[in-house]
Protein backbone atom coordinates (compact mmCIF):
# COMPACT_ATOMS: atom_id res chain seq x y z
CA UNK A 1 0.00 0.00 0.00
CA UNK A 2 1.46 3.38 -0.70
CA UNK A 3 1.89 6.51 1.40
CA UNK A 4 -1.17 8.44 -0.52
CA UNK A 5 -3.34 5.63 -0.46
CA UNK A 6 -2.97 4.93 3.11
CA UNK A 7 -3.24 9.05 3.66
CA UNK A 8 -6.38 8.91 2.25
CA UNK A 9 -7.32 6.02 4.66
CA UNK A 10 -6.61 7.60 7.89
CA UNK A 11 -8.02 10.98 6.11
CA UNK A 12 -11.27 9.40 5.41
CA UNK A 13 -10.99 7.56 8.89
CA UNK A 14 -10.43 10.42 11.20
CA UNK A 15 -13.12 12.76 8.96
CA UNK A 16 -16.15 9.64 9.48
CA UNK A 17 -14.46 9.43 13.58
CA UNK A 18 -15.21 13.47 14.03
CA UNK A 19 -18.55 13.46 12.06
CA UNK A 20 -19.84 10.42 14.67
CA UNK A 21 -18.32 12.45 17.46
CA UNK A 22 -16.21 11.47 20.02
CA UNK A 23 -15.75 8.02 22.28
CA UNK A 24 -16.74 8.58 25.62
CA UNK A 25 -15.76 5.73 28.20
CA UNK A 26 -17.83 4.55 31.38
CA UNK A 27 -15.72 2.47 34.02
CA UNK A 28 -17.09 1.45 37.04
CA UNK A 29 -15.30 -1.73 39.70
CA UNK A 30 -17.46 -2.76 42.65
CA UNK A 31 -17.47 -5.86 43.83
CA UNK A 32 -21.14 -5.88 44.63
CA UNK A 33 -22.06 -5.42 41.19
CA UNK A 34 -20.57 -8.73 39.71
CA UNK A 35 -22.81 -10.47 36.87
CA UNK A 36 -25.01 -7.54 37.59
CA UNK A 37 -25.86 -5.43 34.17
CA UNK A 38 -26.74 -1.70 34.37
CA UNK A 39 -28.40 -0.32 31.31
CA UNK A 40 -28.63 3.41 30.78
CA UNK A 41 -31.04 5.15 29.08
CA UNK A 42 -31.31 8.58 27.65
CA UNK A 43 -34.89 10.65 26.98
CA UNK A 44 -35.71 10.15 23.16
CA UNK A 45 -37.73 13.40 23.01
CA UNK A 46 -39.22 16.17 25.93
CA UNK A 47 -42.73 14.82 25.45
CA UNK A 48 -43.24 11.40 24.46
CA UNK A 49 -41.93 9.80 27.56
CA UNK A 50 -40.18 7.20 25.48
CA UNK A 51 -36.67 6.29 26.46
CA UNK A 52 -33.59 4.98 24.01
CA UNK A 53 -30.53 3.51 25.01
CA UNK A 54 -27.94 4.98 25.01
CA UNK A 55 -25.06 2.16 26.68
CA UNK A 56 -25.01 -0.68 29.00
CA UNK A 57 -22.55 -1.43 31.69
CA UNK A 58 -22.19 -5.29 32.10
CA UNK A 59 -19.95 -6.48 35.11
CA UNK A 60 -17.93 -9.18 34.67
CA UNK A 61 -17.30 -12.08 38.07
CA UNK A 62 -15.23 -9.41 39.56
CA UNK A 63 -17.95 -6.36 39.58
CA UNK A 64 -15.88 -4.34 36.50
CA UNK A 65 -17.52 -3.40 33.76
CA UNK A 66 -17.11 -0.88 30.77
CA UNK A 67 -19.05 0.83 28.02
CA UNK A 68 -18.06 3.27 25.56
CA UNK A 69 -20.74 5.56 23.86
CA UNK A 70 -20.04 8.64 20.99
CA UNK A 71 -21.22 11.68 21.71
CA UNK A 72 -20.42 14.84 20.18
CA UNK A 73 -22.26 17.24 22.95
CA UNK A 74 -23.09 16.11 26.52
CA UNK A 75 -25.99 13.40 26.87
CA UNK A 76 -28.27 12.65 30.12
CA UNK A 77 -28.85 9.31 30.69
CA UNK A 78 -30.23 7.48 33.12
CA UNK A 79 -30.38 3.96 34.66
CA UNK A 80 -32.76 2.24 37.46
CA UNK A 81 -30.96 -0.54 39.14
CA UNK A 82 -32.35 -2.15 42.63
CA UNK A 83 -34.40 0.78 44.25
CA UNK A 84 -31.82 3.51 42.93
CA UNK A 85 -32.30 5.89 39.79
CA UNK A 86 -28.58 6.98 38.69
CA UNK A 87 -28.81 10.19 36.59
CA UNK A 88 -25.42 10.57 34.18
CA UNK A 89 -24.65 13.62 32.02
CA UNK A 90 -21.66 12.64 30.40
CA UNK A 91 -19.38 14.64 27.93
CA UNK A 92 -17.54 13.73 25.03
CA UNK A 93 -14.50 12.70 24.83
CA UNK A 94 -14.57 11.88 28.64
CA UNK A 95 -13.12 8.83 30.43
CA UNK A 96 -16.00 8.67 33.73
CA UNK A 97 -15.15 5.95 37.02
CA UNK A 98 -18.76 5.81 38.76
CA UNK A 99 -19.17 5.65 42.11
CA UNK A 100 -22.17 3.05 42.68
CA UNK A 101 -24.62 2.90 45.77
CA UNK A 102 -24.33 -0.14 47.91
CA UNK A 103 -26.80 -2.74 45.87
CA UNK A 104 -29.85 -2.68 47.29
CA UNK A 105 -32.51 -4.55 45.55
CA UNK A 106 -36.14 -4.45 45.47
CA UNK A 107 -38.13 -5.98 47.94
CA UNK A 108 -41.24 -8.03 47.66
CA UNK A 109 -43.27 -5.31 48.39
CA UNK A 110 -41.52 -2.76 46.38
CA UNK A 111 -41.72 -5.33 43.34
CA UNK A 112 -45.45 -5.56 43.86
CA UNK A 113 -46.41 -2.12 44.09
CA UNK A 114 -46.76 -0.29 41.16
CA UNK A 115 -46.58 2.91 42.46
CA UNK A 116 -42.99 2.76 43.81
CA UNK A 117 -40.54 5.15 42.90
CA UNK A 118 -37.25 5.01 42.94
CA UNK A 119 -34.35 7.05 45.30
CA UNK A 120 -33.00 9.23 42.51
CA UNK A 121 -29.27 10.98 42.38
CA UNK A 122 -26.71 11.97 40.32
CA UNK A 123 -23.76 9.54 40.42
CA UNK A 124 -20.34 11.06 41.76
CA UNK A 125 -17.21 10.06 40.16
CA UNK A 126 -13.67 8.84 41.24
CA UNK A 127 -12.52 11.83 40.26
CA UNK A 128 -14.65 14.42 42.13
CA UNK A 129 -13.48 16.61 38.84
CA UNK A 130 -16.71 15.83 36.51
CA UNK A 131 -19.68 17.62 35.61
CA UNK A 132 -21.68 15.22 37.21
CA UNK A 133 -19.81 15.81 40.63
CA UNK A 134 -20.86 19.71 40.45
CA UNK A 135 -24.12 18.85 39.61
CA UNK A 136 -24.33 16.35 42.48
CA UNK A 137 -22.28 19.27 44.53
CA UNK A 138 -24.93 21.58 43.34
CA UNK A 139 -28.16 19.61 44.21
CA UNK A 140 -26.87 18.56 47.44
CA UNK A 141 -26.24 22.31 48.60
CA UNK A 142 -29.40 23.50 47.39
CA UNK A 143 -31.39 20.60 49.14
CA UNK A 144 -28.92 21.91 52.47
CA UNK A 145 -30.23 25.44 51.40
CA UNK A 146 -34.23 24.28 50.78
CA UNK A 147 -33.78 22.77 54.34
CA UNK A 148 -32.38 25.08 56.34
CA UNK A 149 -35.10 27.71 54.93
CA UNK A 150 -38.10 25.09 54.45
CA UNK A 151 -41.16 26.99 56.50
CA UNK A 152 -39.87 30.52 55.04
CA UNK A 153 -39.13 29.60 51.87
CA UNK A 154 -42.93 27.39 51.29
CA UNK A 155 -45.00 28.46 53.72
CA UNK A 156 -44.65 32.14 53.98
CA UNK A 157 -43.32 32.44 50.42
CA UNK A 158 -40.44 34.79 51.77
CA UNK A 159 -38.46 36.90 48.84
CA UNK A 160 -35.93 37.32 51.36
CA UNK A 161 -35.45 33.89 52.06
CA UNK A 162 -35.31 33.02 48.14
CA UNK A 163 -32.69 35.68 47.88
CA UNK A 164 -30.45 33.43 50.78
CA UNK A 165 -30.62 30.49 49.26
CA UNK A 166 -29.99 32.44 45.65
CA UNK A 167 -26.77 33.86 47.37
CA UNK A 168 -26.39 30.55 49.16
CA UNK A 169 -25.83 29.19 45.75
CA UNK A 170 -23.78 31.92 44.35
CA UNK A 171 -21.06 31.65 46.91
CA UNK A 172 -20.95 27.80 46.55
CA UNK A 173 -20.12 28.01 43.33
CA UNK A 174 -18.84 31.61 42.20
CA UNK A 175 -17.15 30.41 38.75
CA UNK A 176 -19.11 30.13 35.39
CA UNK A 177 -19.54 26.57 35.03
CA UNK A 178 -20.03 24.89 31.53
CA UNK A 179 -23.11 25.60 29.67
CA UNK A 180 -24.75 22.66 30.48
CA UNK A 181 -23.84 23.53 34.56
CA UNK A 182 -25.20 27.01 33.95
CA UNK A 183 -28.13 25.89 32.57
CA UNK A 184 -28.78 23.20 35.15
CA UNK A 185 -28.46 25.75 37.76
CA UNK A 186 -30.92 28.26 35.48
CA UNK A 187 -33.49 25.79 35.08
CA UNK A 188 -33.59 24.02 38.79
CA UNK A 189 -33.88 27.32 40.69
CA UNK A 190 -36.08 28.79 38.29
CA UNK A 191 -38.80 25.23 39.26
CA UNK A 192 -38.45 26.11 42.89
CA UNK A 193 -38.99 29.79 42.49
CA UNK A 194 -42.26 28.49 40.31
CA UNK A 195 -43.18 26.39 43.31
CA UNK A 196 -42.33 29.03 46.08
CA UNK A 197 -44.27 31.67 44.40
CA UNK A 198 -47.47 29.81 42.70
CA UNK A 199 -46.05 31.16 39.64
CA UNK A 200 -48.39 30.68 36.28
CA UNK A 201 -46.96 29.04 33.76
CA UNK A 202 -47.12 32.47 31.75
CA UNK A 203 -44.82 33.97 34.41
CA UNK A 204 -41.86 32.48 33.21
CA UNK A 205 -42.02 30.29 29.87
CA UNK A 206 -40.09 33.32 28.40
CA UNK A 207 -36.88 31.34 29.72
CA UNK A 208 -37.38 28.58 27.24
CA UNK A 209 -36.81 30.65 24.66
CA UNK A 210 -33.17 30.78 24.14
CA UNK A 211 -32.86 27.10 25.09
CA UNK A 212 -31.10 25.44 22.27
CA UNK A 213 -32.24 21.86 21.19
CA UNK A 214 -29.24 20.53 21.98
CA UNK A 215 -30.46 20.70 26.20
CA UNK A 216 -33.82 19.71 25.65
CA UNK A 217 -33.00 15.97 26.58
CA UNK A 218 -31.46 17.28 29.67
CA UNK A 219 -33.37 16.26 32.66
CA UNK A 220 -33.24 19.87 34.19
CA UNK A 221 -34.92 20.78 31.15
CA UNK A 222 -37.81 18.26 30.76
CA UNK A 223 -38.51 18.57 34.46
CA UNK A 224 -39.45 22.75 34.29
CA UNK A 225 -41.25 21.98 30.29
CA UNK A 226 -43.35 19.81 31.87
CA UNK A 227 -44.21 21.14 35.16
CA UNK A 228 -45.02 24.73 32.55
CA UNK A 229 -46.92 23.11 29.70
CA UNK A 230 -48.41 20.25 31.32
CA UNK A 231 -52.33 19.79 30.35
CA UNK A 232 -52.09 23.37 29.50
CA UNK A 233 -54.19 22.88 26.39
CA UNK A 234 -57.00 21.65 28.69
CA UNK A 235 -56.72 24.69 31.06
CA UNK A 236 -56.76 27.22 28.27
CA UNK A 237 -59.45 25.68 26.52
CA UNK A 238 -61.65 25.74 29.60
CA UNK A 239 -60.48 29.19 30.70
CA UNK A 240 -62.06 33.18 29.89
CA UNK A 241 -61.67 33.10 25.88
CA UNK A 242 -61.00 29.68 25.41
CA UNK A 243 -63.72 29.09 22.97
CA UNK A 244 -60.70 30.55 20.57
CA UNK A 245 -58.30 27.42 21.28
CA UNK A 246 -61.29 24.50 21.22
CA UNK A 247 -61.99 25.94 18.30
CA UNK A 248 -58.43 25.89 16.76
CA UNK A 249 -57.88 22.47 17.67
CA UNK A 250 -61.30 21.29 15.94
CA UNK A 251 -60.51 23.87 13.23
CA UNK A 252 -56.85 22.14 12.84
CA UNK A 253 -55.70 25.33 12.81
CA UNK A 254 -51.77 25.11 13.28
CA UNK A 255 -50.89 28.68 12.97
CA UNK A 256 -53.73 29.85 15.50
CA UNK A 257 -52.28 27.66 18.02
CA UNK A 258 -48.98 29.21 17.28
CA UNK A 259 -50.17 32.59 17.91
CA UNK A 260 -51.80 31.58 21.07
CA UNK A 261 -48.46 30.20 21.94
CA UNK A 262 -46.94 33.29 20.92
CA UNK A 263 -49.38 35.89 22.86
CA UNK A 264 -49.85 33.59 25.88
CA UNK A 265 -46.47 32.06 26.84
CA UNK A 266 -44.04 34.97 25.08
CA UNK A 267 -42.33 32.22 22.59
CA UNK A 268 -41.98 31.05 18.78
CA UNK A 269 -40.22 29.53 16.53
CA UNK A 270 -38.39 25.97 17.42
CA UNK A 271 -39.57 26.32 20.98
CA UNK A 272 -43.52 27.22 20.42
CA UNK A 273 -43.76 23.92 18.12
CA UNK A 274 -42.09 22.00 20.82
CA UNK A 275 -45.00 23.63 22.74
CA UNK A 276 -47.62 22.95 20.70
CA UNK A 277 -46.78 18.88 20.23
CA UNK A 278 -46.45 19.00 23.95
CA UNK A 279 -49.78 20.23 24.22
CA UNK A 280 -51.29 18.11 21.44
CA UNK A 281 -49.96 15.35 23.07
CA UNK A 282 -51.83 15.83 26.49
CA UNK A 283 -54.63 16.96 24.77
CA UNK A 284 -55.20 13.64 23.15
CA UNK A 285 -54.84 11.84 26.58
CA UNK A 286 -57.43 14.45 28.38
CA UNK A 287 -59.98 13.20 25.88
CA UNK A 288 -61.44 16.72 25.47
CA UNK A 289 -60.70 17.35 21.99
CA UNK A 290 -61.32 15.42 18.71
CA UNK A 291 -58.87 12.46 18.23
CA UNK A 292 -58.66 12.70 14.79
CA UNK A 293 -58.02 16.40 14.50
CA UNK A 294 -54.73 16.03 16.85
CA UNK A 295 -53.81 13.18 15.34
CA UNK A 296 -53.73 15.14 11.50
CA UNK A 297 -52.00 17.93 13.53
CA UNK A 298 -49.47 15.84 15.04
CA UNK A 299 -49.04 14.03 11.44
CA UNK A 300 -48.76 17.08 9.63
CA UNK A 301 -45.71 18.80 7.44
CA UNK A 302 -45.68 21.42 9.82
CA UNK A 303 -43.65 19.18 12.13
CA UNK A 304 -42.94 16.15 9.81
CA UNK A 305 -40.94 18.55 7.49
CA UNK A 306 -40.28 20.71 10.44
CA UNK A 307 -36.43 21.94 9.99
CA UNK A 308 -35.28 21.00 13.42
CA UNK A 309 -34.92 17.39 13.70
CA UNK A 310 -35.98 17.06 16.94
CA UNK A 311 -39.52 18.22 16.53
CA UNK A 312 -39.57 15.79 13.35
CA UNK A 313 -38.41 12.85 16.02
CA UNK A 314 -40.67 14.26 18.93
CA UNK A 315 -43.47 14.68 16.27
CA UNK A 316 -42.68 10.83 14.87
CA UNK A 317 -42.18 9.86 18.90
CA UNK A 318 -45.75 10.89 20.17
CA UNK A 319 -47.50 9.53 16.32
CA UNK A 320 -46.34 6.54 17.32
CA UNK A 321 -47.49 6.58 20.76
CA UNK A 322 -50.91 7.39 20.80
CA UNK A 323 -51.69 5.46 18.13
CA UNK A 324 -50.41 2.03 19.96
CA UNK A 325 -52.70 -0.88 21.36
CA UNK A 326 -55.57 1.66 19.88
CA UNK A 327 -58.75 0.19 18.57
CA UNK A 328 -58.09 -0.91 15.09
CA UNK A 329 -53.80 -0.86 15.54
CA UNK A 330 -52.57 -4.36 15.02
CA UNK A 331 -50.51 -5.81 18.12
CA UNK A 332 -47.53 -7.22 18.60
CA UNK A 333 -47.24 -10.42 18.22
CA UNK A 334 -46.07 -12.40 22.20
CA UNK A 335 -43.79 -15.17 21.62
CA UNK A 336 -42.85 -17.02 24.47
CA UNK A 337 -42.09 -20.22 26.13
CA UNK A 338 -45.08 -21.84 27.71
CA UNK A 339 -44.97 -24.19 31.02
CA UNK A 340 -43.50 -27.10 29.42
CA UNK A 341 -40.46 -24.99 27.41
CA UNK A 342 -42.24 -24.92 24.25
CA UNK A 343 -42.22 -21.44 22.70
CA UNK A 344 -45.73 -20.31 20.94
CA UNK A 345 -47.42 -17.22 19.43
CA UNK A 346 -50.52 -14.97 20.08
CA UNK A 347 -50.63 -15.16 16.55
CA UNK A 348 -49.90 -18.51 15.52
CA UNK A 349 -53.61 -19.34 14.90
CA UNK A 350 -56.37 -16.63 13.37
CA UNK A 351 -59.35 -18.72 14.06
CA UNK A 352 -60.88 -16.95 17.38
CA UNK A 353 -60.69 -14.37 19.28
CA UNK A 354 -57.62 -13.21 21.64
CA UNK A 355 -57.68 -12.35 25.44
CA UNK A 356 -54.78 -11.66 26.77
CA UNK A 357 -54.46 -11.16 30.52
CA UNK A 358 -50.46 -9.88 31.87
CA UNK A 359 -50.80 -11.51 35.40
CA UNK A 360 -48.51 -11.53 38.43
CA UNK A 361 -49.18 -15.05 39.81
CA UNK A 362 -47.80 -13.87 43.76
CA UNK A 363 -50.78 -11.46 44.01
CA UNK A 364 -53.60 -12.63 45.56
CA UNK A 365 -55.57 -10.41 43.32
CA UNK A 366 -53.89 -12.04 39.81
CA UNK A 367 -54.68 -15.40 41.23
CA UNK A 368 -58.38 -14.73 41.67
CA UNK A 369 -58.42 -13.31 38.45
CA UNK A 370 -56.91 -16.30 36.84
CA UNK A 371 -59.25 -18.97 38.22
CA UNK A 372 -62.68 -17.05 36.83
CA UNK A 373 -61.11 -17.75 33.49
CA UNK A 374 -62.96 -21.15 34.22
CA UNK A 375 -65.56 -19.03 33.71
CA UNK A 376 -65.54 -17.43 30.67
CA UNK A 377 -64.08 -20.40 28.97
CA UNK A 378 -67.09 -22.20 29.51
CA UNK A 379 -69.18 -18.94 28.23
CA UNK A 380 -67.57 -18.25 25.25
CA UNK A 381 -64.47 -21.33 24.25
CA UNK A 382 -65.62 -21.76 20.54
CA UNK A 383 -65.14 -18.19 19.94
CA UNK A 384 -62.34 -16.59 22.61
CA UNK A 385 -58.86 -18.15 23.11
CA UNK A 386 -57.29 -17.61 26.30
CA UNK A 387 -53.67 -16.62 27.02
CA UNK A 388 -52.20 -15.46 30.24
CA UNK A 389 -48.74 -13.53 30.30
CA UNK A 390 -46.85 -14.72 33.22
CA UNK A 391 -44.47 -11.88 35.10
CA UNK A 392 -41.21 -14.06 35.75
CA UNK A 393 -41.33 -14.88 39.26
CA UNK A 394 -40.56 -17.82 41.60
CA UNK A 395 -40.89 -20.53 39.20
CA UNK A 396 -41.93 -23.13 42.22
CA UNK A 397 -44.79 -21.04 42.77
CA UNK A 398 -46.06 -20.72 39.26
CA UNK A 399 -45.88 -24.32 38.61
CA UNK A 400 -48.02 -24.96 41.84
CA UNK A 401 -50.65 -22.31 41.38
CA UNK A 402 -51.40 -23.62 37.89
CA UNK A 403 -51.28 -27.44 39.26
CA UNK A 404 -53.95 -26.55 41.72
CA UNK A 405 -55.82 -24.90 39.05
CA UNK A 406 -56.73 -25.97 36.21
CA UNK A 407 -56.78 -22.68 33.90
CA UNK A 408 -58.02 -23.23 30.66
CA UNK A 409 -55.73 -20.88 28.88
CA UNK A 410 -52.02 -20.90 27.22
CA UNK A 411 -49.46 -20.32 29.71
CA UNK A 412 -46.39 -17.89 28.80
CA UNK A 413 -43.75 -16.73 30.82
CA UNK A 414 -42.52 -13.60 30.33
CA UNK A 415 -38.79 -14.45 31.58
CA UNK A 416 -37.18 -11.19 30.56
CA UNK A 417 -40.27 -8.92 30.95
CA UNK A 418 -40.21 -8.06 27.05
CA UNK A 419 -43.71 -8.73 26.14
CA UNK A 420 -44.72 -6.73 29.21
CA UNK A 421 -42.29 -3.55 28.10
CA UNK A 422 -43.79 -3.48 24.81
CA UNK A 423 -47.22 -3.31 26.07
CA UNK A 424 -46.25 -0.70 28.31
CA UNK A 425 -48.28 -2.79 31.33
CA UNK A 426 -47.88 -1.30 34.30
CA UNK A 427 -50.02 -3.15 36.87
CA UNK A 428 -51.62 -6.35 37.14
CA UNK A 429 -53.63 -7.96 35.64
CA UNK A 430 -53.70 -6.02 32.25
CA UNK A 431 -55.84 -7.47 29.76
CA UNK A 432 -56.17 -6.84 26.34
CA UNK A 433 -59.17 -8.81 23.13
CA UNK A 434 -57.54 -8.89 19.77
CA UNK A 435 -59.64 -10.45 16.65
CA UNK A 436 -58.66 -12.82 14.67
CA UNK A 437 -56.27 -10.72 12.61
CA UNK A 438 -54.51 -9.71 15.92
CA UNK A 439 -56.05 -6.75 16.31
CA UNK A 440 -57.28 -4.73 19.40
CA UNK A 441 -61.06 -4.73 19.76
CA UNK A 442 -61.35 -2.53 22.63
CA UNK A 443 -59.86 0.79 23.67
CA UNK A 444 -60.22 -0.97 27.45
CA UNK A 445 -60.35 -4.37 27.75
CA UNK A 446 -61.59 -5.52 31.36
CA UNK A 447 -60.35 -7.81 33.83
CA UNK A 448 -61.44 -11.28 33.98
CA UNK A 449 -63.74 -10.34 37.08
CA UNK A 450 -64.00 -6.81 36.48
CA UNK A 451 -67.08 -6.74 33.75
CA UNK A 452 -65.16 -8.79 30.64
CA UNK A 453 -67.67 -11.54 30.77
CA UNK A 454 -70.74 -8.60 30.18
CA UNK A 455 -68.01 -6.43 27.87
CA UNK A 456 -67.37 -8.93 25.41
CA UNK A 457 -70.46 -11.09 25.58
CA UNK A 458 -72.50 -8.09 24.20
CA UNK A 459 -70.05 -7.01 22.09
CA UNK A 460 -69.47 -10.39 20.62
CA UNK A 461 -73.16 -10.78 19.60
CA UNK A 462 -73.20 -7.70 18.03
CA UNK A 463 -70.50 -8.81 16.09
CA UNK A 464 -71.65 -12.38 15.20
CA UNK A 465 -74.77 -10.91 13.87
CA UNK A 466 -73.41 -8.13 11.49
CA UNK A 467 -71.05 -10.60 10.18
CA UNK A 468 -74.07 -12.91 9.44
CA UNK A 469 -75.61 -10.10 8.13
CA UNK A 470 -73.02 -9.29 6.02
CA UNK A 471 -72.60 -12.91 4.67
CA UNK A 472 -76.45 -13.47 3.46
CA UNK A 473 -76.16 -10.16 1.16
Amino acid sequence: MNNSIRFFIILITSLCFSMNGMATTIRCTNPEYANEQLTFYAFADPISNTDKVAFTLKFNSEGTGEASIQIDKPVFTSSEFGIYRGMLLIEPGKTIDLKLPPLKKKSFADQKNPYFQPISFWFFTNSGTMLNDKISRFEQKLNELTDKDFNALYFQQSEAAFNRLKAGIDEAFPEKGTESFELHKTLRLKLMEADIFRMSPEDYSAIFQSISPEFWGHQSFKTLFDKTFDKQLSFSAKAIGGAKVSAAVAGENINGLLAFISEKYKLSGKMADLVLLKMLHDGFYSKEFPEKAIKNMIASKHFTNNQEIKIREAAKNVATKISFLEKGSEAPAICLSDLDGKKLCTNDSQEKFKYIVFADVETVICQEHLKYLSRLNELFNKNLEIFVVLRNTDRAGIDSFFKENEVPATILIDTENEAISEYKVRSFPQCYLLNEKHQVVFDDAKAPLNGFEQQFGTWLRNELFMRQRNQAR
